[in-house]
């Protein structure tokens, strides 16, 4: 199963319309889990109330926040 079908049951904030992760050690742990789905370095970086997901893949570097209880890539 992907990571990207996971539900995200942590506490979530909603910031400038996006769903993000309210605490660092949450998304720590599904940047992990991402790392190792994705085979590459998964950071988390604090974006207004909450935290999203960084990294870079296929040189382009992506941040990715939570849809719906999803993990979905920010554009």
């Amino acid at each position: 199963m992907t990571i990207f079908a996971a539900s995200v049951f942590d506490a979530t904030v909603i910031y400038e319309g996006n769903e993000l992760f309210k605490g660092q050690g949450a998304a720590k742990g599904w940047a992990e889990k991402l790392a190792k789905e994705l085979n590459c370095e998964i950071g988390v970086e604090k974006l207004g109330t909450g935290w999203v997901l960084t990294g870079t893949v296929h040189d382009e570097p992506c941040k990715w926040s939570i849809v719906g209880q999803r993990l979905k890539r920010m554009d």
